[in-house]
């Protein structure tokens, strides 16, 4: 295969890469997994690149493409590595320091931040870590009060579930896809779906917060000072030294932890497309039985995934059900949206026309995406499923359409989600009609909407329990009320001109509605925000600013975001756990 692919110094182009992948029909199958690496040369073999100096050799080194998942960073030459222990890990990050080398942790790279690494920097002095390879151990133990997993930080979360599964223990919530891996999920924050809903009873070991909510203990590699070398050090969940790694968004490097986890739950999953967008986003004066806020407080477990130019969205409502309601269809895994798992032929003939800068066709595009939703499922008959929690929480495959997003948690209380949603909807609905009335159309994906708990101590089975000190899902103590956050994101297709600017407008209008005692805005880490016309992340006065705040606003003095950074560099005072983005935002 190296013979096929000849590598240059250079990133692949953005554009020529989603444009190739848009010119086949078999795009979602294989040719927009913008995460796969495309190559691999070993170290012995024919490297483009100058070899890691002195790289130990008990260890495997290999050269190879990096994509982030929706393909806006491109990488072709990058140096990975692939440790065997967790003790391998620490000898790369001592080989590092001392070679002037940076380390950046790698799971399955589906993401759209720029935390591993940013398009168009240079592979030159960063070293990618393949935790996924090796790094994927489980343990569970059923007799503790409550439940625990200890996992290496690789595993993915499909093995995870599976397993927590197979002995009738899972998570109360999380991400869509299966194919993250623990380390990540728990870098950024990640989370799913849940609040508790009405007569339901909170289950010794779960959390309705973010999957970090879970962590009992956890092993990173840090900076020893007696040594002066990195070692593994195993924090408690009760040390507040652990608060900025639990969720450190990249900035550090987890092998090992150990999760509470709860008995496992079967939930029915109902899926409705008939209920039209303005009666689920109603204003709060006019909102009845369907509206969000009232589907959201009963069930506790929604989302809607909403089209622009549509009337009609995707509604998901989960409801605990022990026993196998009348009607449903019992489902024997995950993944069960099939319609939803692949890109078709006319989404790849549309992904084409965007790239090429023909927008007009995105009202007709969006209106089929939506009919595909319904007869999907029907002809699938999946909108009525029933079965073991991971089964309907699961359903984002590798192989579904990749777009960019933007991400956002919206902290706020259970009485005010009706506002935040109709807000949000009104504005953006607005905005797309504006850019459509001056021939443009930047958003061509859906949004979608969900809700969580917050990441209460309180969920967290071990005395003195501390917060994760940077997750968007941290309470604030000057809003005793705010016990819940809506997630937003809006997606559209990577290149989709306009879509900038567009993004760039919503976020300014999201951090100056969502204010004072009625909400605040915190960025989803691993989605897309701080924009300019340029793209996300490029705002780099929010940097010193905006992000700051978000963490330090509201909380005890001495516990923000200058605390969380002060500890993170006393773990890794060299820096060789950070990436090009770091430098500006954790400097």
């Amino acid at each position: 295969m190296e013979e096929q692919h000849q590598p240059s110094r250079r990133g692949v182009s953005r554009r020529s890469f989603l444009q190739a992948a848009a010119g086949t029909a078999a795009v979602g199958a294989s040719g927009v997994l913008g995460w796969s690496p495309v190559f691999r040369v070993p170290v012995a073999g024919a490297a483009t690149i100058p070899a890691p100096p002195g790289f130990p050799s008990s260890i495997s080194l290999y050269q190879q493409a990096y994509q982030n998942w929706s393909g806006e960073i491109a990488i072709q030459s990058v140096w990975t590595a692939a440790p065997a222990t967790s003790a391998d890990v620490v000898t790369i990050a001592n080989w590092a320091h001392a070679n002037g080398w940076r380390v950046r942790p790698k799971g399955k790279g589906h993401g759209w931040s720029p935390f591993i690494l940013p398009e168009g920097s240079s592979s030159a002095d960063y070293l990618l870590v393949d935790t996924t390879q090796h790094l994927t151990g489980i343990s569970i133990n059923k007799s503790g009060s409550p439940a625990t997993v200890t996992a290496q930080t690789g595993v993915t979360m499909d093995t995870l579930l599976s397993s927590l599964g197979a002995v009738g223990l899972g998570l109360t919530a999380n991400p869509a896809p299966g194919d993250l891996t623990l380390g990540g999920v728990l870098a950024i924050g990640g989370h799913g779906t849940a609040i508790k809903g009405s007569g339901e009873t909170a289950l010794s070991g779960k959390t309705y917060g973010s999957v970090s909510n879970n962590v009992l203990s956890l092993t990173a590699v840090v900076w020893n000072p007696t040594t002066s070398q990195y070692a593994l050090r195993t924090f408690n969940r009760s040390d507040p030294a652990i608060k900025p790694l639990l969720v450190h968004a990249g900035r550090a490097f987890i092998t090992d932890v150990t999760l509470q986890v709860g008995t496992d739950v079967k939930l029915q999953c109902l899926s409705y497309w008939t209920i039209p967008q303005t009666t689920l986003f109603a204003a709060p004066s006019s909102a009845g039985s369907q509206s969000f806020q009232s589907l959201v407080l009963s069930s506790g477990r929604v989302e809607v995934i909403s089209f622009p130019f549509t009337t009609l969205p995707w509604l998901k409502v989960w409801s605990i059900q022990k026993s196998q309601p009348w009607f449903s269809n019992a489902v024997s895994g995950p993944y069960n949206y099939a319609f939803a798992d692949s890109v078709s032929t006319a989404e790849s003939q549309f992904i084409a026309s965007v790239l090429k800068g023909v927008v007009s066709g995105t009202p007709t595009f969006e209106n089929t995406e939506m009919a595909a939703v319904g007869t999907g499922l029907i002809f699938e008959g999946t909108s009525n499923i029933w079965g073991p929690s991971r089964y309907s929480t699961l359903y984002v495959k590798p192989t579904t359409l990749q777009v960019t997003a933007n991400g956002y948690a919206i902290l706020t209380n259970t009485n005010n989600i009706q506002r935040v949603v109709n807000d949000f909807y009104t504005y953006y609905t607005n905005l797309v009609n504006q850019y459509a009335a001056n021939g443009q159309y930047p958003m061509n994906g859906p949004t979608e909407f969900r809700v969580t708990g917050l990441d209460q101590v309180s969920d967290v089975a071990m005395s003195g329990a501390q917060q994760p000190q940077l997750s968007a899902l941290r309470p604030r103590p000057d809003q005793p009320s705010w016990n819940c956050a809506v997630w937003i994101d809006a997606l559209t297709i990577p290149g989709t001109p306009h879509a900038n600017e567009f993004y760039t407008q919503l976020e300014a209008w999201m951090l100056s509605n969502y204010t004072g005692s009625y909400a605040a805005v915190r960025f989803e880490w691993s989605k897309g925000w701080a924009y300019t016309n340029s793209g996300g992340w490029s705002n780099t006065a929010m940097f010193g600013s905006t992000v700051p705040a978000m963490y330090t606003t509201g909380q005890a003095s001495g516990d923000g975001w200058s605390a969380a950074l002060a500890t993170l560099d006393s773990y890794d005072p060299s820096r060789i756990f950070c990436s090009p983005i770091h430098d500006q935002l954790m400097p």
